[in-house]
């Protein structure tokens, strides 16, 4: 069942004495935001006066009357699936959890179901809201699936589009450890190199110049501990490309311990699921209170019994 919402604008509220409807709507109604209340505009949902609002630059002033039909969400074509989530933070707004080795983030062809969000749409229930309309968990940034560690999924329409701002303005962080092949001779240094698609395998990223597409890439890396002929690294992200920290390790010779696409050939004589690249650290700005939150994510038991291998080898 649709929901209606009566907003009466009152004088003094606005500083010019009058504002565009799409931005007073968003500071009055929180739970809704801009690009939200600019789709109910273009269906046809919000009335001012009694009359309908064809357009986001239509402008309100003090005294006017505002009607806003929010329609239920749409169902997302997705079953949910009940399956174990080790959640670091939850709210009605967000959920922070441990994302395991081996779990796809988004069904794809090929992997329709057993995702974290056929597992999220079980766990969060009747408490996720229309993301943009749709009923669905908000996923605003992704780990690979053999990439263990934070991840933080928007409930809610405003959570969702703050949380993307976020990791657009790099106001969110994340920091990431994994095992590698090599020792770099320095202690700490900085990967600045453009990766876009691979130009023969389309399925890889690669080193691209920005001239041939590539997008700019800077990752932040240091030197946790040396295990002879291997070492922990850890990694900050100042962007986010895909695949950056297993590209960028490749990259200046040292990837990723298990990685089946940029580390192909190399054997480390432990048995691994997946890369030993795990996001341990993830801090972000609370999407409504706006106080900073820093999830701390365990790393797996995979991860410690290689690392404890390697000291056993030095």
């Amino acid at each position: 069942m649709s929901s209606a919402i009566e907003v009466n604008v009152e004088l003094g509220q606005m500083e010019q004495g009058t504002e565009r409807i799409d931005r007073y709507l968003a500071d009055q109604v929180p739970d809704l935001s801009r690009s939200r209340i600019q789709k109910l505009i273009e269906q046809g949902q919000i009335q001012v006066n009694g009359q309908i609002c064809l357009s986001k630059k239509v402008t309100v002033q003090g005294g006017d009357r505002i009607s806003v039909v929010v329609p239920d969400a749409e169902p997302l074509d997705l079953q949910p699936e009940a399956m174990p989530l080790e959640i670091l933070y939850e709210d009605e707004q967000l959920i922070i959890l441990n994302k395991p080795m081996g779990l796809v983030v988004h069904p794809a062809p090929g992997h329709e179901g057993g995702t974290l969000v056929n597992a999220l749409l079980a766990h969060c229930g009747d408490q996720l809201a229309g993301i943009g309309g749709v009923q669905r968990p908000g996923i605003v940034h992704r780990l690979d699936k053999d990439t263990s560690g934070a991840i933080a999924i928007a409930k809610t329409d405003v959570a969702h589009q703050h949380l993307q701002a976020q990791f657009k303005t790099k106001t969110a962080r994340r920091e990431y450890l994994a095992v590698v092949f090599g020792a770099p001779a320095a202690v700490h240094g900085t990967i600045d190199a453009p990766v876009g698609r691979h130009p023969v395998d389309r399925k890889k990223m690669a080193i691209v110049s920005e001239e041939k597409g590539g997008r700019r890439a800077v990752t932040h890396w240091q030197v946790e501990e040396r295990l002879g002929n291997y070492s922990v690294m850890r990694f900050q992200l100042e962007t986010g490309r895909t695949h950056q920290i297993r590209v960028h390790s490749a990259h200046i010779n040292h990837p990723v311990v298990g990685d089946p696409v940029y580390g192909a050939g190399r054997s480390v004589g432990v048995k691994l699921n997946g890369q030993a690249l795990h996001a341990q650290k993830l801090r972000l700005q609370h999407p409504v209170s706006g106080e900073w939150l820093e999830a701390i994510a365990p790393l797996p038991a995979e991860f410690i019994k290689l690392v404890e291998a390697l000291r056993r080898r030095r």
